[in-house]
């Protein structure tokens, strides 16, 4: 096992599969269950560094896909990697971007060996094989990187959805040999779609990767959100969640669904991203303990209340829900910001509350709570 990076349970909730861990990066420790900030093209979208600090963001993403288009991986290494080009000083984790390829079906192909796309900003064709992703995403030095994987669409015939898991299994072999940096965690990313039968073989085929290579540092489960319902995905990842190893870090990728979170939690899973906040704060709605707000609603022009009293934000201590409502009428930028401080920080604090909830013995009361309350309506 890479001993740079460490992850150890510190305590499993009885009734359940949630569980409070730590894992230990060489930018510092990340404390679990956490929900991870996007900053795709390395920058978290109307947040600053200190704002992300002052939100007590323990780690961001950014996305080798985006980064390799512009600015471009060898000029982020010549920078000395994402956290000197960023300033940011805790770990960092980049998505191989295979989610991204992948949704540009009209210029994509793809073959055992790699696959062939077109740039988004001008047209460039490009070829990526899952060795080519390894060299980006080691030049842009993130604490931990992911394999470079097939993501099948939802719905889709289950003929494609076999081969996106066998490919992407095929791929994380190739992914682990090539990854030979100690200072970058490998993870490996379940594909199958909502098929239990397809999910256990990906992660069965990831731990024979395993023993005939070396550990990956913690596992992925790539696939979900991705058009089903909730109720489908929840299903799905609790026929397979007891199968992951249970020594290692399980990533969620792609849900920012407070409420799905939680269930997600509760099966054991424990690391979490999603654009949903910053993206539906720069649309103008906003979590909070009374479900979601479209701060648009002209309900709001003469509310001089907080935007969520039971928030402790700056936003929500600072400012009315008729002033967001003004900035976001008025378009101005100051108001997106507000709202994804707000929205960012609900997430990160929510999952905070799940961990010491974890820790105290009391998690299946704390969930109780949470679908009892208007917060979980609307999601």
């Amino acid at each position: 096992m890479n001993k740079e990076f460490e992850f150890w349970v510190l305590t499993t909730d009885p009734l359940s599969g949630a569980r409070a861990g730590v894992l230990r990066t060489p930018h510092g420790d990340i404390e679990t269950p956490t929900f991870m900030p996007v900053g795709t093209r390395a920058s978290v979208k109307a947040l600053t560094r200190s704002q992300l600090l002052e939100l007590d963001s323990q780690i961001i993403l950014a996305n080798a896909y985006h980064l390799f288009l512009r600015p471009g991986a060898d000029l982020i290494a010549e920078a000395g990697g994402l956290h000197s080009f960023t300033a940011w000083p805790r770990p960092i984790l980049t998505d191989c971007g295979g989610f991204q390829i992948f949704s540009l079906k009209d210029t994509m192909k793809l073959t055992d060996e790699g696959v062939s796309f077109r740039s988004i900003i001008d047209g460039s064709e490009h070829f990526w094989t899952p060795e080519d992703n390894m060299d980006i995403q080691h030049k842009l030095g993130a604490d931990i990187i992911m394999q470079l994987d097939v993501c099948a669409p939802y719905p889709a015939e289950r003929k494609e959805v076999e081969l996106a898991m066998q490919r992407s299994a095929t791929w994380g072999r190739r992914c682990r040999v090539r990854h030979k940096n100690p200072r970058q965690a490998l993870f490996a990313i379940v594909q199958g779609g909502m098929h239990t039968d397809l999910r256990l073989e990906s992660i069965e085929r990831l731990k024979e990767i395993e023993a005939q290579t070396s550990l990956f540092e913690g596992y992925a489960l790539g696939g979900y959100s991705v058009g089903e319902p909730h109720e489908v995905m929840l299903e799905s990842m609790a026929e397979i969640s007891g199968a992951l190893p249970p020594d290692r870090p399980h990533y969620l990728m792609g849900l920012g669904n407070p409420t799905s979170i939680l269930a997600s939690i509760n099966l054991g899973l424990d690391m979490f991203d999603s654009v949903l906040p910053t993206r539906t704060a720069r649309l103008g709605t906003a979590f909070s303990s009374e479900g979601r707000l479209n701060m648009r609603n002209a309900r709001f022009a003469k509310d001089f209340s907080p935007l969520d009293s039971k928030c402790p934000c700056t936003t929500c201590q600072h400012h009315s829900r008729a002033y967001l409502r003004h900035l976001i009428q008025s378009k101005e930028i100051t108001g997106a910001t507000l709202l994804t401080l707000h929205n960012v920080h609900y997430l990160i604090e929510l999952t905070r509350r799940a961990r010491t909830a974890i820790l105290e013995g009391s998690f299946q009361s704390f969930l109780r709570d949470w679908y009892d309350s208007p917060a979980s309506d609307d999601y």
